[in-house]
This record gives C-alpha cells, structure tokens and sequence, in this order.
C-alpha cells in the first residue's frame, strides 16, 4: 500500500499546509501510516526510510482527531486510487481492570466484636447477681 505522487496530487488538497522546517512530506507520512495500517506493526518497528516513527504517529494523531484521515480514506475509496479496509480489534486483558465482585472474590465483612478482644470496648450488657431462690 503505497501512494505514487500522481495518487498523491488527487488528495493534497485534503491535508494540511505545511509550514515552517518540516522535515517528512505528507505523501511520505501517509504511506507510513498505510504501511502500519497494512503491516500491522508497532510505530516502533516502523522502518526507518519513512523517518522518525514518533513525528509519523503524532502527526497521524492529530489528523485523526481533526478529522483529516476520515476525508483522505474516503476520497481514495471513491476515487479507486486504494482500496481501504481497515478492521481491528484488540483486548488486553490487562488493562481491562475487573471489580473483586466480578471475579467471585469473597466479599469483605466487619469482624464481629467477639473477634478482636477489648476492641468492641465497653460491654453492652449488665451483670446482676444471682441470689440463690432458697434462702
């Protein structure tokens, strides 16, 4: 998945201007992130003729939140410049955080008075003498 320059001329208008020393075009960022997308890979194990890895995901980032990726992906499926199928789904059962009740843990129980000696502090009964009946 890779975009030639001539593919790359029927979307510029949808990405942002670049401005001030920019050091990846747009075109060079975009197969970076088709290349991940195909691949699969980490931005990490991204090679390194695309460029640094960190600059490709934080540029892809914000495009994505201002909507420039949803633009870009839509005009090369109806252009038929690429077909772009992206499905993904991925839990990680470790950052998933489960409630102790969810898991059939036992549920926590105040211990009772009798339990902890002299923590229940004074008794709650009185003592009365026993006066034997035969007197």
């Amino acid at each position: 998945m890779q975009l030639t320059r001539e593919q790359f001329e029927l979307i510029a208008p949808l990405l942002p201007r670049q401005r001030g020393n920019v050091l990846l075009e747009n075109l060079q960022v975009l197969n970076a992130i088709f290349c991940v997308a195909a691949n699969g890979c980490k931005w990490r194990a991204l090679p390194s003729h695309y460029g640094c890895w960190h600059t490709i995901y934080t540029r892809m980032s914000r495009w994505a939140k201002a909507g420039v990726l949803d633009a870009v992906f839509e005009r090369l499926q109806r252009e038929r410049l690429m077909r772009v199928r992206i499905e993904a789904v991925s839990l990680d059962s470790t950052i998933i955080k489960v409630h102790p009740d969810g898991t059939g843990a036992l549920k926590k129980t105040l211990p009772k008075p009798s339990a902890r000696a002299g923590a229940a502090g004074l008794p709650n009964f009185i003592w009365l003498p026993r006066v034997p009946a035969t007197l």
